[in-house]
């Protein structure tokens, strides 16, 4: 989806992006949002019109899936005809035609054309420069490697804007890369595991956000965790492979993990062999990537008397050695002898906390350094993650640890009921120097899921500019295809959705901020007698939340996500009559009036509890979905006793 439309309340500013004084036309309007946030993005001059015919310059360097891209975004956005020619061939015909040249960076034609727009050394980075003068339009799109030219397009996506019956490009300059090297998600949930058709769709999204890791680890696929020996079947396998090959379009590494600490004997060769042959079967298939998880088992006692014999009487020192033995094994024996393989990761059994053991003294003394640790904060799910606790944790392990983040995952008691659509939020800035990286643990609802991962890929590739609020609004907006209405109806649907649980008794993030707000100052305004006031701001209010879920569901936004949201809009929709039926209640001078709207509300507040979640894709089940809870219900209930007063 392109973000061609400003989402209402933002702005340029609020995105983070700054104009360069002077570089534009006077009235030039302002640079639209782009995320992730740029590492620094200005105006660099004049838009750039999309011509009907338009040149795209490449070489046998240029990424295929850059190209592409690129490729359908012009013709998208006003292209009829896109013609591929290398660099010195463009046509003198050209002149007055929109050129687009995409490489590497250093190639000659780029290079010239970004001028003095400068170029990241850095991974995954790149330059882009947009020059609109009338008589020679060109875009310069050069990336550090493959990825950042893919990167660029992104970026370049986000710059269409429509100007009166044509498209054109804003004429910006961006210089951009990663703060982090590792970004995305671990599909690591309790619960039914995302379909094959959603896992492509999250690969697309990915690429959209710039995020480079997706983990492969549903605890409820068999063959992850207790079938780990046995091999996928021929069908499974077919797309597990078809899955490596859109991760490997979009440049998102493809992680396959195997869980096997719950069945394992660390000391059996065979065992080991039919994990290696578990790796080599999705290393056949491209992927170059893997992770050992050792979580959620218990380590006090062994799996077979051979590991007593080996590694001693079982407890916390001992499960370390037996770890990194078999840790070890594949990172030097599988991972080190295969060509491209990236460095083994793995998830210890003590992975949330900030406690010296002899387990962590083992691993951090023993665990061959090239092997990637995750940790998932102070706890299961931490309310923030600070750099002074990613130091403390990365001198436990020995080296920078890669954050397993435990956010907007549902799949435990506290989040029964309930979709987590709060912003990604509470990470300190400055994680990305103290870091390997960050996966976010999504919802079983996947494209649910996109309003947290959209924010955690913003945070990841510039955590030191994200701000949780802005970066909120403009995965709203992407969600509703840059539709300013739509936008509108997300944010207020997702306020009622903020709520984010920790497993205690306190959440990390509380249930519907605007939402509370608004509601204190109308009894504010009510108390001191500003009553029709009160009513007026309120009511609209409510309407927003009734009419919220029949927008959402007008065809702007995705449609996966009006399907994984769908009970929660009913009973949205139900609550917000409710809502302004109470308003009304209390606005009527006619007792016998209020009485009636009294009823009314109250009715529709029990036909909104007996909404049920369908399909129960949660292990939580078919349960009563959570709109607005503490607060919305909490209002109509005083509000009830104010209209029984009167």
């Amino acid at each position: 989806m392109v973000l061609g439309v400003l989402p209402h309340g933002a702005s340029a500013q609020a995105a983070g992006v700054a104009d360069a004084p002077g570089a534009a036309s006077p009235g030039a309007r302002p640079l639209p949002p782009v995320s992730p946030t740029p590492q620094s993005i200005s105006r660099s001059g004049k838009d750039a019109t999309v011509t009907g015919r338009v040149f795209v310059v490449v070489d046998d360097r240029t990424d295929a899936a850059a190209r592409d891209r690129l490729i359908r975004e012009l013709k998208r956005h006003g292209a009829a005809r896109v013609d591929i020619v290398s660099p010195g061939n463009v046509p003198q015909a050209g002149a007055g035609l929109l050129t687009v040249m995409l490489g590497p960076a250093e190639r000659p034609d780029i290079a010239n054309a970004l001028g003095d727009t400068a170029v990241p050394d850095h991974a995954e980075g790149y330059a882009l420069r947009v020059s609109g003068q009338p008589s020679h339009p060109q875009i310069a799109l050069g990336g550090a490697d493959a990825t950042g030219q893919f990167y660029a397009v992104q970026t370049l996506r986000q710059l269409f804007q429509r100007q009166d019956d044509d498209w054109t490009v804003a004429g910006a300059q961006a210089g951009d890369f990663p703060s982090m090297p590792l970004r995305g998600t671990i599909e690591g949930f309790y619960g039914k595991p995302w379909t094959h058709a959603e896992r492509l769709d999250q690969m697309d999204f990915y690429g959209d956000v710039k995020a480079n890791t997706y983990i492969y680890a549903p605890k409820d696929d068999p063959y992850h965790r207790d079938k780990w020996r046995d091999p996928y079947p021929t069908d499974k396998l077919a797309e597990l492979g078809e899955l490596v090959n859109r991760a490997t379009a979009n440049h998102v590494r493809f992680t396959f993990a195997v869980s096997p600490g719950g069945s394992i004997c660390y000391s059996d060769l065979d065992d080991r062999k039919a994990l290696k042959a578990k790796l080599q079967a999705l290393y056949d298939l491209g992927t170059r990537s893997f992770s050992i998880p050792l979580d959620d088992i218990s380590y006090t006692r062994w799996n077979c008397a051979a590991d007593q014999a080996a590694y001693g009487q079982p407890g916390r020192t001992a499960a370390a050695k037996a770890q990194v033995d078999l840790l070890n094994d594949l990172q030097r024996n599988f991972i080190a002898t295969h060509e491209d393989a990236r460095p083994l990761q793995m998830v210890p059994t003590e992975y949330g906390d900030l406690t010296d053991t002899s387990y962590k003294q083992t691993m951090r003394a023993t665990l061959d350094p090239a092997v990637v640790v995750m940790w998932t904060g102070t706890d299961v799910v931490p309310p923030t993650i600070t750099n002074d606790q990613a130091d403390g944790a990365s001198k436990l392990f020995g080296r920078k640890v890669f954050v397993w983040d435990n956010y907007p995952v549902n799949d435990y008691g506290n989040t029964s009921g309930r979709l987590l659509l709060a912003p990604y939020d509470k990470r300190e800035a400055g994680l990305s120097g103290h870091l390997s990286g960050i996966v976010a643990n999504p919802m079983n609802q996947p494209y649910a899921s996109k309003v947290a991962v959209f924010g955690a890929a913003d945070f990841t590739w510039n955590d030191i500019a994200y701000d949780a609020r802005t970066s909120w609004s403009h995965a709203m907006a992407y969600l509703a295809g840059g539709d300013p209405q739509a936008t509108d109806a997300l944010l207020v649907f997702g306020d009622l959705e903020h709520m984010a649980p920790t497993f205690g008794a306190t959440p990390w993030q509380r249930q519907a901020p605007e939402l509370a707000r608004r509601i204190a100052v109308f009894w504010a305004d009510w108390n001191a007698g500003r009553r029709t006031e009160a009513l007026t701001d309120l009511r609209a209010y409510a309407e927003r939340i009734e009419q919220a879920p029949a927008v959402i569901r007008g065809g702007a936004v995705e449609q996966g996500f009006t399907a994984d949201a769908a009970s929660w809009l009913d009973a949205t929709a139900l609550w917000g009559k409710a809502m302004v039926t109470m308003v009304d209640a209390l606005g009527t001078q006619d007792a016998g009036q209020a009485q009636k709207l009294l009823e009314e509300s109250n009715s529709l507040q029990t036909q909104a509890r007996a909404v049920r979640v369908v399909p129960a894709r949660n292990t939580w089940g078919s349960v009563r979905p959570k709109v607005g809870d503490g607060v919305l219900d909490t209002f109509l209930a005083a509000a009830a006793a104010e209209v029984g007063k009167e």
